[in-house]
């Protein structure tokens, strides 16, 4: 899994809600986005600049976080992002902490491989999970989760139940279609026409 360096500066947490909500407004309006980092006993709250979340946040990749706060640093994963309704900036970042011995869910980038038999018959390809939730060490998590589709026929489907990866937990539901191979009208056509033939 590849890794991205990312500084904060840790901030207090008021007692009073009101001025919670006054300071996190601050940090915003400043541009720096307030973040709280979960899994190592205490939790963490610090404030990053938006400009430093950008690479990955907007990334079609996955990492491994190497968390620099005020000069301590740690091993996280991005855990949750909120972000806002309207202006889509970020409001928010959960982290959480790595612990090399205990196992991590984090959404795992799916890709296909192989051209599926369905579409020389004429079908379509549609991936419809983009995304595979799975539970691992963090070591044992690859960058993308390959899938061979290679067999896969007209009107069929690939679905979680189906697959399996070394060392790794799918947490998706079984039932879930990753990916089909749909009938696109030329094929229905084609079809037809053998039927008749």
């Amino acid at each position: 899994m590849k890794s991205i360096e990312i500084k904060g500066t840790a901030r207090t947490i008021a007692a009073r809600s009101s001025e919670q909500a006054r300071a996190l407004k601050a940090i915003r309006k400043n541009n720096g986005v307030p973040c709280v980092l979960y899994g190592g006993g205490e939790n963490v709250h610090f404030t990053v600049p938006a400009d430093g979340l950008r690479n990955l946040v907007y990334t079609p990749h996955i990492y491994v976080v190497n968390l620099d706060i005020d000069g301590k640093k740690v091993n996280a994963i991005l855990k949750d992002i909120q972000f806002h309704p309207v202006k889509d900036n970020i409001l928010h970042v959960d982290f959480y902490q790595i612990d090399e011995a205990k196992p991590i869910v984090m959404e795992v980038p799916v890709q296909l491989e192989g051209l599926a038999e369905g579409v020389k018959a004429g079908g379509k390809l549609a991936l419809q999970i983009r995304k595979l939730k799975v539970k691992a060490l963090y070591d044992a998590i690859p960058e993308r989760l390959v899938i061979n589709v290679s067999n896969l026929a007209l009107g069929k489907t690939i679905k979680v139940g189906e697959l399996s990866f070394e060392g790794l937990e799918l947490l998706n539901a079984k039932e879930a279609v990753v990916c089909a191979v749909k009938l696109t009208r030329a094929a229905r056509g084609a079809a037809a026409a053998a039927a008749n033939n």
